[in-house]
């Protein structure tokens, strides 16, 4: 898996699709901000039929997962706030995006951009 870069126990690790151009840019874009080389990347859309002991690769596929440094798995609204609170620029929009009333604007929203993803998607 090309760009994947790990650092080892107590990182933030990123499930991403890959396949997905959007998504793919997306993911470049945050592997080259500062504090990029500290997250472990993955992505799903290379891996087996499992691509951790608690992920499948179709559930990895379906919506973004990020495993904790404590190793929670978190998926969705939840996973991108988690992701943004690791880069020094978006911090702050990842503790905002974090907090109950944000989630509850953000979640819906995320599963709608899941409805059109896929034809974005090769």
């Amino acid at each position: 898996m090309g760009n994947q870069r790990k650092t080892g126990a107590g990182t933030l690790t990123v499930y991403y699709d890959g396949a997905c151009p959007l998504c793919r840019r997306e993911i470049a874009t945050y592997q080259g901000m500062q504090g990029g080389n500290a997250v472990d990347w993955q992505d799903v859309s290379r891996a087996g039929e499992v691509v951790d002991a608690d992920l499948s690769r179709c559930d990895a596929l379906e919506r973004m997962h990020v495993r904790t440094e404590s190793g929670e798995l978190v998926s969705g609204a939840k996973a991108f706030a988690l992701m943004w609170q690791a880069f020094p620029r978006t911090r702050w929009l990842g503790r905002v995006a974090a907090t109950r009333p944000a989630l509850w604007i953000l979640e819906p929203l995320y599963r709608g951009f899941l409805r059109v993803r896929p034809f974005w998607r090769k």
